[in-house]
């Protein structure tokens, strides 16, 4: 299931992105977001503030959004 998520960058710049969990296209919405999880993928990173850890990758929706929450201010996420 699509997770559509809303939010802005520490710039204020707005937006508005699906995450579809497609290993070539993990964002379909916004060519930043997609840049900005293309940047930490095969990273690890914490799932909760807690852990646990995972390697970021595009099939990966829980990475994901992991990515999205941890480096912009996410207003609202809703599952399609």
């Amino acid at each position: 299931m699509p997770h559509t998520v809303t939010g802005h960058f520490d710039d204020g710049s707005v937006y508005q992105v699906q995450v579809i969990g497609e290993a070539d296209r993990p964002v379909i919405g916004s060519a930043r977001m997609a840049a900005l999880v293309d940047l930490h993928v095969v990273e690890s990173i914490p799932l909760t503030p807690t852990g646990p850890l995972r390697t970021v990758a595009g099939d990966d929706v829980a990475t994901v959004l992991a990515v999205v929450h941890r480096y912009t201010r996410v207003l609202r996420t809703a599952e399609r």
